[in-house]
């Protein structure tokens, strides 16, 4: 008998198994969500073209690497799996493509990547979520990490006039506190959206090969390991900043050099040298806000070298 294109294990098989129009699944660290996701939207597209239909599928990732990651490491190898695999298909194209976007955030334009995945009349679109790029083309969506999604309610308020025509929603991810719009869908009682919960006990003992003990000994976090493996909702009362605030002052312009605008610059310096990194924090003063421009980081280096660094800075900031 000839081995499957793809094995997924007894929760993978029950998420790609749930036809619903709208589901949500949090799952652990290291357990397939990403790969699972995409198994579901590849295998839809070529349900379409065997069917003679048009379809699209836009993935949102966190952001620019990972939408990027998604199409590379699972997406594209999949397509290509069943167009090999599967006779019918054999003679499909695939054809991939990337293109800038640019997004207005205050006065700064910022350009993102955009890759798009091409099979026969079907396309999939893999972007980093932010509410401007979210506005575009009719499509199903898949969230991709939504609780770290910066911007995330606004996100979902873009995107979801898109999606209200009969699309289907898939959103995954890691929990990340309770103060996200991941959270509200996760633990809402209606009968909307279909759950799904996966923590790493329950992936392992149904055969995903991960050493429980081994990955937690080597974490060595249990706040941590609690959030990210056994799915506990972190309650932000222990936290100095709630999470939707931090997600506010993320900017994807933010920590590029070439963006600064020749304003005023402020530089906080975290001086270290033996255990923990030397860090020089570069911001500058854009009207009302202040914008990340630059991080150095040194390890390891001599107090000669921390001071050079930071000569440099000053010299290339106002």
């Amino acid at each position: 008998m000839a081995e499957p294109l793809v094995k997924l294990y007894p929760y993978q098989q029950r998420w790609f198994q749930d036809t619903s129009r709208m589901k949500v699944g949090m799952f652990a660290r290291q357990s397939g969500k990403t790969f699972t996701s995409s198994v579901e939207l590849v295998d839809d597209c070529y349900q379409a073209i065997a069917e003679g239909r048009r379809t699209r599928w836009i993935v949102l990732s966190r952001g620019e690497r990972q939408a990027a990651e998604a199409m590379r490491s699972a997406i594209r190898p999949l397509a290509d799996g069943y167009r090999r695999t599967i006779k019918a298909f054999a003679n499909l194209k695939l054809h991939e493509s990337e293109h800038k976007i640019s997004c207005d955030f205050g006065n700064i334009r910022v350009d993102f990547s955009v890759l798009e995945l091409k099979i026969d009349d079907t396309i999939i679109t893999a972007l980093p979520a932010n509410p401007d790029t979210v506005r575009g083309p009719s499509g199903n969506m898949l969230f991709d990490e939504f609780a770290f999604h910066a911007n995330a309610r606004e996100i979902w308020a873009a995107a979801f006039p898109i999606i209200s025509a009969g699309f289907k929603v898939r959103v995954v991810s890691t929990p990340n506190g309770k103060g996200n719009k991941f959270y509200q869908l996760m633990t809402g009682d209606d009968e909307t959206w279909s759950r799904h919960t996966v923590d790493i006990y329950q992936a392992v003992a149904e055969g995903l090969p991960r050493d429980i003990e081994q990955l937690k000994a080597g974490l060595n976090d249990p706040e941590y390991w609690a959030q990210e493996f056994e799915l506990q909702w972190r309650d932000e009362a222990t936290s100095w900043l709630d999470y939707d605030l931090i997600g506010s002052c993320e900017d994807p312009g933010a920590g590029r050099p070439e963006n600064y605008t020749g304003g005023l610059c402020v530089i906080g310096c975290d001086i270290a040298r033996r255990r923990d990194l030397w860090v020089a924090w570069v911001v500058e003063s854009v009207g009302d806000r202040w914008i990340t421009r630059e991080i150095a980081t040194l390890r390891g280096a001599t107090f000669a070298a921390q001071a050079e660094e930071l000569d440099q800075l000053m010299a290339r900031y106002k």
